[in-house]
């Protein structure tokens, strides 16, 4: 059993996100306020396992009362709930240390489904924003590297393709570059998915941005 804050401003929505959590029974406690600075307050009087966040909230947005629970306690799990996808805010989110990133139209059962995943330790991107993720993250990290972790256990070539997958380049982009065929990079894709620990291709972009990257020298 987790306990969970809900930071939205809108109480209609804050009373259907803690009735549909109720109904499936996996949190101890939910905590709720309608702005960012009492979210902030709540994390550090009370032992909080994650945060549903809106970014629009009045006093303190979402983004800086992300970075501030991030800064008190890096275990708490954020998840950005919003209905904003622009490519500034996605990659903000991620900063502030957001874990996952959900459209406010996501079915409540999922959602509870993405906060569980997300509190054992899973990424989780909104599909209908993943290119934005992808573009954004991509586009940011040009002046960086990686510095991948043997812990890992990634080959060479797959370093390689990962590198590439960072730099926002498709199958068919990488296989030509490589002068390999696209099943045989779909393979390798698929490793570093599993190896990773992640579900797809844009959490493992996520995964290097946040684990994985260091400024170039």
């Amino acid at each position: 059993m987790y306990k969970i804050l809900i930071a939205e401003d809108h109480a209609l929505i804050r009373f259907g996100l803690k009735t549909a959590f109720e109904a499936k029974n996996f949190a101890e406690k939910i905590y709720e306020t309608s702005n960012g600075e009492d979210a902030v307050s709540i994390v550090k009087n009370n032992s909080i396992d994650a945060v549903i966040m809106d970014l629009g909230l009045p006093s303190m947005d979402g983004i800086e009362a992300a970075k501030q629970i991030h800064e008190i306690n890096k275990d708490i799990k954020i998840i950005i709930l919003t209905s904003h996808s622009s490519e500034n805010e996605v990659i903000n989110s991620i900063k502030a240390g957001a874990r996952a990133y959900c459209s406010k139209d996501i079915n409540p059962d999922k959602l509870a489904d993405v906060i569980l995943s997300v509190i054992e330790g899973a990424l989780w991107f909104d599909s209908k924003i993943s290119d934005v993720v992808l573009k954004a993250i991509t586009s940011e990290n040009k002046s960086y590297k990686l510095d991948i972790d043997d812990n890992y256990n990634l080959t060479d070539r797959e370093k390689e393709v990962l590198e590439y997958i960072c730099d926002g380049l498709n199958n068919g982009e990488i296989s030509k570059i490589l002068d390999v065929s696209i099943n045989t990079v779909k393979v390798h894709v698929s490793s570093i998915i599993q190896k990773l620990g992640v579900e797809d291709r844009t959490q493992v972009v996520v995964k290097a941005y946040k684990n994985l990257i260091s400024p170039k020298p």
